[in-house]
């Protein structure tokens, strides 16, 4: 692997694990809180709201509600106070219904008590109507069932209402003090496909529910869904109501008296008898249906049976979804990885604006996904997943960008120790090596010597001052220019041709030993495509020029000929410097070529040092040119 990818590669690391941490922790403390029952309200406020705004469906023509109403209660003023309606008036309903062949009844009226008159007659019509399912109530305050009845025409009517006062789950059996109870829409939906060969069961992946035909109910456990900690007794399932505003038929207690009904909405149907008078206050407060009467957002009791029948019958013969929910450890995986997209966002985005619009649009697919799963009978958290997103979407952004400041402001450091050091490495260094060779040769007088050395050393005093004067005076993080010595500024948004003969000119005309020997003089910089080069890029091909020609002026003993170009060849551009010198001597790399061929890797090119024979040094660095799209 090249160091450079390594070094991205660690660099990338070391970003990602400063996002990791913090949202981890937001990660963490979410479900923490989930844990807890912190989001509970707002998971359910999520699960009806979706449920309300599903699309419309038909009705469902298999259940027919008869509601007695106002109108009903005011024929029979003497016994409305105990009843909505009479034992006589009740047993001429269920005769009257049976009539027409009702494939099974449903009595969503408690009847322990008579309501006379007419009780005798009931208790005959309970005898004569076989297909009547009757209510009792078991949980917690019992209400006995009407007489004569057998337990199998017996089901429950109990409701489990959540704790903020909303109906969202169906208990459909349960165990009492008198047995093990079915619910009243239990029995009605067992019934109504008994006749077409389908019969209750326990279930086969859960034997602890309960299976009608291929379709196992799926139980509710303590933390289904948004649920924590909640009492999961007997087998309860999730409600899901049938949308709409028009549910199911309904006919009241005159209509049918006065036959203002159509016999076929009877014949082999579901009736369900209840009381629809809000003088009884016989409803329930639920948010996942819209409702009218008799307030919003609560429904009539009756109804409330016909829509737990519904499911069950629907689900059988119409592969209509049940609402499931995922195994706990599934739910978390779930919310971890919308938490990890929303530190992936965070860092791969490059402006708040746009980190902004990416957690927008996460979130909105989050929400429309978590939707039609729940369309298809999925319910899979929303609140929590959104709060993991959001935050680490979010809060990251800042500590990135922060991150992405401090690095930006080492890297500015950084490349201006770089700059200077490369300034003072090919000027006042250079003069400093000479005034240490002077000393190590020891060719000269005391006397030579030391003036030789007081004259290195007044160029390297200026040299020192003219690189201080120009770094006081130039802002470095907007500096387009180049110092090259003895006051001498070159303009970096010049041609490139242009800058590099001036660096070629000026560094000729420096005191090199190697340089006076040199007669021959070639040189050619062809101007170049440079609409892709930096201003760095210049600079730094700018400063390899004077490297490679101090290198020639210090190291090319006897050279005669120097021959510098720059041109262009087969994609390619090359920057060459060729001498006749002694040639290479030293297979020690210097720093100068290290410096060198990490140039040559920031090109994507390549660089090579290599004696020539019979004798001489040719220094050259090739880049790609870069590729025009037609």
């Amino acid at each position: 692997m090249q160091p450079g990818l390594w070094r991205r590669i660690k660099q990338e690391i070391t970003i990602w694990r400063i996002g990791a941490l913090p949202g981890v922790a937001v990660m963490a403390l979410v479900i923490l809180g989930r844990l807890a029952g912190a989001m509970q309200s707002l998971e359910w406020l999520t699960f009806d709201t979706f449920l309300r705004i599903r699309s419309e469906e038909p009705i469902d023509e298999r259940i027919l509600l008869v509601g007695i109403n106002e109108d009903d209660v005011r024929i029979r003023k003497e016994y409305a106070l105990n009843s909505a309606i009479s034992d006589r008036d009740l047993a001429q309903l269920l005769l009257k219904l049976q009539t027409y062949k009702a494939r099974v009844i449903g009595l969503d009226i408690y009847r322990d008590l008579p309501v006379n008159p007419g009780h005798a007659e009931l208790l005959t019509a309970f005898q004569s109507v076989q297909n009547l399912i009757a209510i009792e109530k078991v949980l917690p305050d019992q209400v006995p069932p009407p007489p004569t009845l057998s337990p199998a025409q017996l089901g429950f009517a109990d409701q489990i209402i959540d704790s903020d006062g909303k109906l969202r789950r169906s208990l459909l059996s349960t165990p009492s003090s008198g047995g093990y109870k079915l619910s009243l829409s239990l029995r009605l939906a067992e019934v109504y496909l008994a006749q077409q060969g389908i019969t209750l069961e326990n279930g086969i992946r859960d034997r602890a529910t309960i299976k009608l035909g291929n379709t196992e109910l799926p139980r509710f456990f303590p933390n289904s869904g948004g649920y924590v900690g909640t009492d999961a007794g007997g087998v309860q399932v999730l409600l899901n109501f049938r949308s709409g505003r028009a549910r199911f038929r309904t006919l009241s207690l005159y209509d049918l008296k006065n036959d203002k009904f159509n016999p076929d909405w009877i014949r082999d149907r579901i009736v369900i008898i209840g009381i629809t008078s809000p003088s009884r206050k016989d409803f329930i407060t639920t948010s996942a249906i819209e409702s009218i009467q008799p307030a919003t957002g609560q429904v009539y009791g009756l109804e409330i049976q016909a829509h737990a029948v519904s499911q069950i019958i629907s689900a059988v013969l119409d592969s209509r979804p049940l609402l499931k929910t995922w195994q706990d450890g599934w739910e978390y995986i779930w919310i971890i990885a919308w938490g990890i997209l929303g530190i992936a966002s965070a860092r791969l985005t490059n402006s708040s604006l746009s980190n902004f619009l990416v957690i927008v649009f996460a979130s909105c697919s989050l929400v429309a996904v978590s939707y039609f799963l729940l369309i298809w009978g999925w319910w899979v958290p929303v609140v929590p997943t959104l709060l993991v997103l959001i935050l680490n979407g979010i809060e990251l952004t800042a500590l990135y960008q922060n991150y992405q400041t401090l690095h930006l402001g080492i890297k500015a450091r950084q490349a201006i120790i770089e700059r200077t050091f490369e300034t003072i490495h090919n000027g006042p260094l250079q003069n400093l090596a000479k005034v240490l060779k002077l000393l190590r040769d020891k060719d000269l007088s005391t006397s030579q010597l030391l003036a030789e050395i007081e004259q290195e050393l007044e160029k390297l005093n200026r040299e020192l001052r003219g690189i201080y004067e120009f770094l006081q005076r130039e802002p470095i993080d907007q500096d387009a220019r180049l110092y090259l010595g003895n006051s001498l500024v070159l303009n970096l948004k010049d041609p490139l041709h242009e800058i590099l003969y001036q660096v070629y000119t000026y560094t000729l005309e420096r005191e090199f030993p190697c340089f006076q020997s040199i007669r021959i003089k070639i040189r050619n910089f062809e101007p170049i495509n440079e609409q892709h080069l930096t201003i760095e890029q210049k600079q730094s091909l700018c400063r390899f020029l004077e490297e490679a020609l101090c290198n020639v002026g210090k190291h090319a003993t006897g050279a005669t000929r120097l021959e510098v170009t720059c041109s262009s060849s087969e994609g390619w551009y090359t920057l060459s410097i060729v001498d006749n010198g002694l040639g290479i001597t030293s297979s020690t790399e210097g720093r100068g070529t290290q410096q060198f061929r990490n140039l040559a890797r920031q090109f994507k090119g390549k660089f090579r040092r290599v004696s020539l024979s019979p004798r001489g040094t040719l220094c050259e660095l090739s880049w790609p040119m870069p590729k025009s799209w037609l």
